[in-house]
């Protein structure tokens, strides 16, 4: 599976013999798979089978699959839902008594409630009924198709995207590594010259002293782990860019793990140009960072 992005947009239209459907599928971003079902009535059945071929195709991303249904006028009229009126007159004498002053309820009130009149469709037979979900569904799945595709072509522009943050952020590493190689001797330039404005104060320091005191400042600010830890982290993510399969969560990770290293290396800095190479690792991090939030 290519690297995809999570977000999408799909549209697939059908007909039968009464009727006209719609389907429309969307996708954005969310830190799992999230699907949202929007069904007319009379489709509910419809439901689990739809979640369950989102899932099947889909692993991360905020998913609404909503279906339209356009019933031929010729075949149509209104009905009185005698179950939903039958309820809501049920309903009138206890309301009377909770709540006494308030006018009696009018028959044009009653009949504008929400499902008490409806849409009068033919009725289908079985057979009818099964051949018309049976398309519906095969629309399900074209829509389903097309958002895939959609969302693999944006992957496609993310991974050039991806791989060009990556590549920046190795070049960064290795110009750190060359800056890093300098530290131990504009530490000791900065020590002698911090001991030469208190040379009034103090006896002077011994060179084995000096010497010392720079190999422990060194040690301190000894960057080889985290650069070597951020090399290792590129490598990792361009394997990962490279696996047949959804990879979003452990690039997310990663960058979290990029901005630790980066983190450390501008604190441990003791050079101008070594501390603007961190700050623009830590920048180019945040944007890979941005672009990986997308990913499925």
């Amino acid at each position: 599976m290519p690297i995809a992005s999570m977000t999408g947009f799909a549209r697939a239209q059908g007909q039968a013999e009464s009727c006209t459907w719609t389907w429309e599928a969307r996708s954005v971003n969310a830190r799992g798979l999230d699907v949202r079902c929007r069904l007319p009535s009379g489709f509910e059945a419809l439901d689990v089978p739809v979640r369950e071929r989102v899932g099947k195709r889909f692993r991360r991303g905020n998913v609404t699959v909503a279906l339209t249904m356009d019933f031929r006028r010729s075949q149509s009229g209104v009905r009185v839902n005698t179950a939903a009126l039958d309820e809501i007159l049920s309903l009138v004498p206890s309301m009377r008594q909770r709540m006494p002053d308030a006018p009696p309820p009018t028959v044009e009130g009653i009949l504008g409630l929400r499902g008490v009149i409806e849409a009068a469709e033919d009725d289908l037979d079985e057979d009818a009924r099964e051949a018309l979900f049976a398309g519906i569904m095969d629309g399900l799945d074209r829509t389903l198709e097309a958002l895939a595709s959609m969302r693999t072509d944006e992957g496609g522009r993310l991974l050039a995207a991806l791989t060009e943050r990556l590549d920046r952020i190795a070049a960064l590493c290795a110009e750190a590594e060359g800056l890093a190689a300098a530290q131990p001797e504009a530490l000791r330039a900065r020590l002698v010259e911090q001991l030469a404005a208190l040379a009034d104060a103090t006896p002077p320091v011994a060179e084995d002293r000096l010497a010392q005191e720079v190999a422990l400042l060194a040690a301190k600010a000894d960057l080889r782990e985290e650069l070597d830890r951020l090399k290792a982290h590129v490598g990792a993510a361009r394997a990962l860019l490279g696996e047949d399969a959804a990879v979003g969560r452990k690039l997310d990770f990663l960058c979290q793990e990029f901005n630790r290293e980066a983190n450390t290396l501008c604190s441990k800095s003791a050079d101008v140009a070594l501390t603007r190479v961190g700050l623009d690792l830590k920048a180019t991090i945040e944007q890979l960072r941005e672009q990986v939030q997308n990913i499925e």
